[in-house]
C-alpha cells in the first residue's frame, strides 16, 4: 500500500518543540487516550496497533447521549442502520451489510454477547440500551480475530460499566420524552480499600415511533392472490420495555460481575414484512463472570484468567402475526391471521487464561488459551400452519406445539490458543505479531494471524501499517434449521474470513488539535448466504457463496478550538464489490460525515451539537428501486448543574431539522418506501447524587 502525499507533506511540516509522551496524551485527553480492547492491556491510542475509537462517561454526558445507538453513531465508518426484522440495530462497520449483522462482535465487559442461534447478539439486539451504567466504549474497527476470535470480522465493540471506584456514591436519575418514553435509574458504588463494590437497577420503557407503513408484503400478496388483507396504511408496532440489574465485587485482583437482562419488544414492520400489531417478544440474558486480572507470580512472568457463563432465552408473550387475518395463499386461507412462536434456550460456559512474559529485552510475549461449550439445550415452536413441498404455508386447525420445531437442540465445543508478540524493534518502532487457532467440532478449525507495525516518525507524527484475518463461524440457524423452507441450513456451511490490510496515520502538533488519516483494503471470502434451492418454489438453503472487496478511507480531526470550545469532526469513504457480478453490494453509506461540537457556555451549562451526513446508498443487485434517499440530521443537547450541586437538568433534541431519515429494506415491494426513523423528539432528565 502507498503511503499517501499527506503522510509526505506531514513528515515535512515543522513540528513543536516539545514532543507529547503518553503521560501527556492522558492530560490532554484523559481517559479516551487509552485503549486496551487492541492487545488486551490499556496503552496509549496513538501507539495502539489498531485503529481504535474510545468513548468516555464524560464524553457521552458532552454529548447527551441516551443508549448505545446515540454513542455508535459518532464513531467513523461506523454507520447504525436498522432491519426490518424487530428494528434490530445494525452496525454497518466500514461498509460490511448483512441482516442480523454477525460481522461485529460486542463484549460486556470483555465478554462476548453472541448468541447461537444466529449468530448474533439476540433478537432485541440491545435496541435502545441506556448508557448511564457505562464507563467507556472501546470500539476497534478491523479484524480483530487473532485476539478475540469469532465474529470479530469487520470490528469489535467492548462495553465497559462503572466499577465502585467511579460511581463513588448513590445516583438516582429520571428521563423522559417523546414517544412515551421514560427512564429510570439508580446506582451505588464506593471503594473501600482493596475492596469495591458497585450497583446498577434500571428500567426503560417506550412506545417507540408512530410512522405510518404505506404498503407492505400482504399488500404485494393481496395483489397476487387476490385478497384484502393487509393492515397497511398502519403504523410500526416499536413499543419495548427493558430491565437491568448489575452487580460488581473487587478484591484485589479478583472481580465478581454479573448481571441480568429483560427485554419485551414489537416487531416493527414484522417478521415477514406485514404490519403485526400484536406480536410480543420477550428475550432474558443472565451474565455472570469471575476473574483474576493479570498478577505477577513469577519474576517477568505474570497471569490472569476468567470464568464466564451466559444464559439467553428467547420466549414469545404473544407469538408472531406472521400474515394478517383474512390472509390467503394457493394453499388456503388464514381467517385468523398466521402464527408463529419459534423459542429457545441456551447457555454458554467460558473459560480462559493467559500468561504475559517480559523476560526478553524489548518483547512482551502474552499466550493465551481458552475452552467454551455452547449449548442450545431446549428448542420449541408454536405455530398454526405447516408447509406445502413448495414451501407455502397451509392452514392448521388450531395453534399448537410443533412436534418439528425449527431447530432441535445442538451443542457447540470450541477450544482456542493464541500467542501474541509486542516487540519493540527500536526506540521509535514497534512490531505486533498475533497469531490464533479456534477449533470448532462442528465446523473445523480456522487460524488467522495479523501484523502490525507502529513507527514514531517525528515527536508529533505516528504511522501505522496493518494486515489481519478474521472469520465468522456459522450460526446454529445456518447449519441446523430443519422445518422452514425461506432458509433451511446446511451442516456444510464453512466459516466466512476476511483478510483487512491498513494504514493509519495520526498527527498530534500540540495539546489541542489531533488529526488522524485511516486507509484500508478488505478481501471477505465464502460469504453466507441463502440461496434458492434446485426446485423452484422450494424455499432457499444457506450456502458459502460469493467473494467481496471493499476499500475506504476515514479522516478524523479533534480540536480544542478555546477553553470552553472542543470540536470533533470525521469523514469516511468506503467503496465495496461484489466478485462474483462485479456489481456494489449496496445498502451501507458510501459516504458519510460528523461534526461534534461541545461548548461550556458558562460554568454551569454545557451545550452539545452533532451533525451527521449519509449519503450514496445503493441497492443491491437485483434491486432497480432508486438509491436510499441521503439525509442530514442535526442533535442538540443541554445539560444544567449548578457549581458544587449534587443534582442536574438535561434535555436532548434529536433530529431537530425534523429530516425524513430512513434505512433501507431489503426486499424489493415488501416495505414501501424503506423503514422510517424517528422524527424531531425531545428529551428531558434529571438526576441526583448523594
Amino acid at each position: 500500500m502507498r503511503i499517501p502525499g499527506l503522510a509526505i507533506l506531514l513528515l515535512a511540516l515543522p513540528g513543536p518543540v516539545l514532543a507529547l509522551d503518553d503521560a501527556e496524551l492522558a492530560l490532554a485527553y484523559g481517559d479516551a487516550g487509552t485503549v486496551s480492547i487492541a492487545t488486551g492491556r490499556a496503552q496509549a491510542l496513538r501507539r495502539a496497533p489498531a485503529v481504535a475509537t474510545v468513548i468516555t462517561a464524560e464524553e457521552l454526558r458532552a454529548m447527551g447521549a441516551t443508549d448505545l445507538e446515540d454513542a455508535l453513531a459518532r464513531v467513523p465508518g461506523l454507520h447504525v442502520s436498522r432491519s426490518a426484522s424487530f428494528y434490530t440495530p445494525l452496525w454497518v462497520m466500514r461498509g460490511v451489510y448483512s441482516q442480523y449483522n454477525q460481522q461485529v462482535l460486542l463484549l460486556w465487559n470483555g465478554q462476548p454477547m453472541t448468541t447461537a442461534l444466529r449468530g448474533d447478539r439476540g433478537s432485541s439486539a440491545w435496541r435502545g440500551l441506556p448508557l448511564d451504567s457505562v464507563a467507556r466504549i472501546e470500539i476497534l474497527r478491523g479484524p480483530g480475530s487473532a485476539l478475540y476470535g469469532a465474529e470479530a470480522y469487520a470490528g469489535v465493540i467492548n462495553i465497559i460499566t462503572k466499577g465502585g471506584g467511579e460511581i463513588d456514591g448513590q445516583e438516582l436519575g429520571l428521563r423522559g420524552g417523546s414517544f412515551a418514553t421514560r427512564d429510570a435509574w439508580l446506582q451505588a458504588g464506593r471503594r473501600i480499600g482493596a475492596f469495591d463494590y458497585a450497583f446498577y437497577a434500571g428500567t426503560s420503557r417506550s412506545d417507540g415511533l408512530r410512522s405510518t407503513i404505506t404498503a407492505d408484503a400482504q399488500t404485494t400478496n393481496d395483489a397476487v392472490f387476490g385478497s384484502s388483507a393487509s393492515l397497511a396504511p398502519g403504523p410500526l408496532e416499536l413499543e419495548r420495555e427493558l430491565r437491568l440489574l448489575g452487580l460488581e465485587l473487587g478484591y484485589q485482583r479478583w472481580r465478581l460481575r454479573a448481571s441480568y437482562q429483560q427485554r419485551e419488544f414489537e416487531s416493527g414492520v414484522g417478521i415477514s414484512q406485514a404490519l403485526d400489531p400484536r406480536s410480543l417478544e420477550r428475550t432474558k440474558r443472565l451474565l455472570a463472570e469471575l476473574s483474576w486480572s493479570e498478577t505477577q507470580v513469577a519474576e517477568h512472568l505474570s497471569a490472569g484468567a476468567s470464568l464466564g457463563f451466559q444464559g439467553y432465552q428467547q420466549l414469545f408473550t404473544r407469538p408472531l402475526m406472521i400474515f394478517p387475518p383474512g390472509a390467503r395463499f394457493p394453499t388456503g386461507l388464514f381467517p385468523e391471521g398466521m402464527f408463529g412462536a419459534p423459542e429457545t434456550w441456551e447457555r454458554q460456559w467460558r473459560l480462559s487464561a493467559y500468561l504475559s512474559y517480559t523476560g526478553w529485552s524489548g518483547h512482551q510475549w502474552r499466550l493465551g488459551v481458552g475452552s467454551e461449550e455452547v449449548d442450545m439445550y431446549r428448542t420449541a415452536e408454536g405455530r398454526n400452519f405447516s408447509y406445502a413441498p413448495n414451501g407455502l404455508p397451509i392452514p392448521l386447525p388450531a395453534f399448537t406445539s410443533s412436534g418439528a420445531p425449527f431447530l432441535l437442540p445442538h451443542r457447540r465445543r470450541h477450544h482456542h490458543a493464541f500467542l501474541q508478540d509486542e516487540w519493540q524493534l527500536a526506540p521509535d518502532w514497534q512490531l505486533t505479531a498475533g497469531l490464533r487457532h479456534d477449533r470448532y467440532d462442528d465446523v473445523g478449525g480456522t487460524t488467522n494471524p495479523r501484523l502490525a507495525l507502529v513507527w514514531d516518525a517525528r515527536h508529533d507524527l505516528t504511522l501505522k501499517l496493518m494486515h489481519g484475518r478474521a472469520f465468522r463461524a456459522p450460526s446454529f440457524a445456518e447449519l441446523y434449521a430443519i422445518t422452514n423452507p425461506v432458509a433451511r441450513g446446511n451442516p456444510a456451511v464453512r466459516p466466512e474470513t476476511t483478510a483487512t490490510s491498513e494504514f493509519a496515520l495520526l498527527w498530534q502538533p500540540g495539546r489541542d488539535l489531533q488529526a488522524a488519516l485511516n486507509l484500508f483494503r478488505f478481501r471477505m471470502d465464502d460469504i453466507i448466504r441463502p440461496t434458492p434451492n434446485n426446485q423452484p418454489g422450494t424455499g432457499t438453503t444457506f450456502n458459502n457463496t460469493t467473494d467481496q472487496r471493499g476499500r475506504g478511507a476515514e479522516l478524523e480531526l479533534r480540536w480544542q478550538a478555546l477553553p470552553t470550545l472542543s470540536l470533533q469532526a470525521s469523514w469516511s469513504w468506503q467503496q465495496g464489490r461484489d466478485l462474483a457480478n462485479g456489481l456494489r453490494p449496496g445498502y451501507a453509506p458510501q459516504v458519510r460525515a460528523l461534526l461534534l461540537a461541545d461548548w461550556r457556555a458558562a460554568p454551569d451549562w454545557r451545550l452539545g451539537l452533532q451533525l451527521l451526513q449519509v449519503g450514496k446508498r445503493l441497492r443491491a443487485a437485483g434491486d432497480n428501486r432508486a438509491a436510499v434517499p441521503d439525509y442530514l440530521s442535526a442533535d442538540l443537547s443541554l445539560r444544567w448543574q449548578p457549581s458544587g450541586s449534587a443534582w442536574w437538568l438535561a434535555a436532548q433534541l434529536r433530529n431537530a431539522g425534523d429530516a425524513d431519515v430512513r434505512e433501507p429494506s431489503l426486499a424489493p415491494g415488501r416495505i414501501a418506501g424503506d423503514l422510517p426513523q424517528a422524527p424531531r423528539s425531545l428529551s428531558l432528565e434529571a438526576g441526583l447524587r448523594f
